[in-house]
């Protein structure tokens, strides 16, 4: 499943839900088929990953943890929270800059 991160000012992103769910998480939000991350809620919202970042950021997300083997068998290295949380981090600076918000949508709640 698909989640898509719209900025009211600096466009959107799309996250599958796992990593989805993990990020908004660590901001402090629900997972629902819809949300919101106010124009008041973007600075905290930046903290927070940033801090999750500082504190683990090559470690993987629980879900990227055990990571499948490629299709030759070879083992994978996990994505790291800083890779992931990257695209989410950089909409909600430019989502901050211009004062604007960030809805989120997937077909159901995750």
């Amino acid at each position: 499943m698909l989640v898509k991160f719209h900025s009211s000012v600096a466009g959107e992103i799309v996250m599958f839900a796992p990593v989805a769910h993990a990020l908004l998480e660590i901001v402090g939000k629900r997972c629902d088929e819809r949300g919101v991350i106010t124009a008041e809620q973007v600075g905290e919202a930046i903290e927070r990953l940033r801090r999750a970042v500082a504190a683990g950021g090559s470690l993987p997300l629980p879900c990227d943890a055990n990571p499948p083997p490629d299709r030759n068998g070879s083992p994978v290295e996990p994505i790291s929270l800083s890779r992931r949380a990257f695209p989410l981090l950089d909409l909600l600076q430019r989502t901050q800059r211009d004062d604007g918000y960030i809805l989120w949508e997937a077909p159901k709640d995750f």
